[in-house]
């Protein structure tokens, strides 16, 4: 439907707009690919935290992601902010897992924030989305749970 439209890359700004006084944060979540709900997403924000699971292509595409929200800042949001990189569906007992992470740091780490909380890889956190439940209620006492709350908190800092 937004294909056609003129001004599609607005589109989800404006509805946000009209909600934005009744809640203190609206969270967009995206798939991950450059669409036109994302790019949508990138033109409605304020910030962005930009997960990256530890891999090759993965990481390649974080330097795609980064220069469309160089464009989307030049032609339509130019106060979007990323708040930081977001390591998720780590396992640290993988050598080349940690050598991608090496490498985004290096990379980027001088530039752009990179969270210290990151989340793990887990058989159950990949499950929610089968039984269409947060971690939270799924397995809330567990390791990617708290990975999440701690993320919380660390984003929280930010803006307290």
């Amino acid at each position: 439907m937004l294909a056609g439209l003129i001004g599609r890359e607005i589109v989800l700004k404006q509805y946000i707009e009209k909600v934005k006084p009744l809640y203190d944060y609206v969270i967009v979540d995206c798939a991950p690919s450059l669409d036109l709900l994302t790019i949508n997403a990138l033109g409605a924000s304020d910030s962005i935290i930009i997960p990256v699971v530890p891999r090759f292509l993965d990481a390649k595409g974080l330097e795609l992601l980064l220069k469309t929200i160089s464009q989307v800042r030049r032609y339509f949001n130019p106060n979007l902010v990323i708040s930081g990189i977001l390591l998720t569906m780590v396992d640290n007992r993988i050598n080349f897992t940690r050598e991608i992470i090496s490498l985004i740091e290096k990379a980027y780490g001088d530039d752009i924030r990179i969270f210290n909380e990151r989340i793990p890889r887990s058989v159950r956190a990949a499950e929610t989305s089968a039984v269409g439940k947060s971690i939270f209620a799924y397995e809330p006492n567990g390791r990617v749970a708290a990975a999440y709350a701690a993320l919380t908190r660390e984003v929280l800092s930010d803006v307290a």
